[in-house]
């Protein structure tokens, strides 16, 4: 799914008048989800998952072109652990 179905999605299930509606509110959630991340480092919907900022080491990788060994900086990325409710939802549709 892109996010011009995730805005459709939400007019229909907000049953919001338009696209344009859509969009705004769905922006308005990414940008608190990035605001807490930001502030406290963790944003977490019950039920949906909790998104955490998490630090990732330096270490050792490879080139894939030349096999040549290369140091990976150390870096911030952001994760994503999927709550028990979303879980069992996700499972239940893959059965069908």
């Amino acid at each position: 799914m892109k996010k011009t179905d995730l805005v459709e999605k939400v007019k229909e299930l907000a049953d919001l008048e338009s696209k344009a509606a859509a969009e705004r509110a769905l922006n308005a959630v990414l940008g608190g989800i990035e605001a807490g991340l930001q502030k406290d480092g963790e944003v977490q919907l019950i039920g949906f998952g909790t998104f955490r900022v998490k630090d990732r080491p330096a270490r050792d990788g490879r080139n894939v072109k030349t096999g040549e060994k290369i140091r990976i900086k150390a870096s911030r990325t952001v994760a994503f652990k999927v709550g028990a409710a979303l879980k069992a939802s996700a499972a239940k549709k893959k059965k069908k």
